[in-house]
């Protein structure tokens, strides 16, 4: 099986994210055919890399974290061994929700998720400062979710 997937495959996706936890039969039911070829096409799936886990999808509202904000980081050295640590370090803080590296006028673009703007200044001054080769940083907070939400393969 390619990564070219036909409509069953993404009828099943598309299920599978909507409800990790549907039943096979349920999900076979959806999709128009049996059990065995569905949970065959799963495993396939899986084994392939395309379907990477399960997991619970958690509301940050109700649990408090309604503080968003981005950072832009600049690093003082970007040659491998310090984009290496820097990675390294910054998978290591709860808070960051998200960290990409960037082609641009900075490094990374980083959300980070907190309760409130002291929470984030805290965050800021023990831990992201704390980050190695860090040269400067920008931050803007995030007044509203326009849209947000999660992939789906339709």
């Amino acid at each position: 099986m390619n990564t070219d997937l036909d409509t069953i495959n993404r009828k099943i996706l598309n299920e599978l994210v909507a409800n990790a936890r549907i039943p096979v039969s349920e999900l076979a039911r959806k999709v128009g055919l049996s059990k065995t070829p569905v949970a065959l096409r799963i495993k396939q799936m899986e084994d392939m890399g395309l379907i990477t886990g399960y997991r619970a999808n958690l509301s940050p509202l109700k649990l408090g974290l309604t503080h968003i904000t981005y950072m832009q980081i600049r690093l003082d050295d970007t040659r491998q061994k310090a984009l290496e640590k820097f990675n390294a370090e910054i998978r290591k803080i709860p808070e960051v929700e998200e960290c990409y590296m960037i082609a641009g006028g900075f490094d990374y673009l980083v959300k980070i998720r907190s309760r409130d703007m002291s929470e984030f200044r805290r965050i800021m001054a023990e831990k992201i400062s704390a980050l190695p080769h860090i040269g400067s940083t920008s931050s803007f907070v995030a007044m509203e979710a326009v849209i947000e939400q999660d992939f789906s393969p339709s």
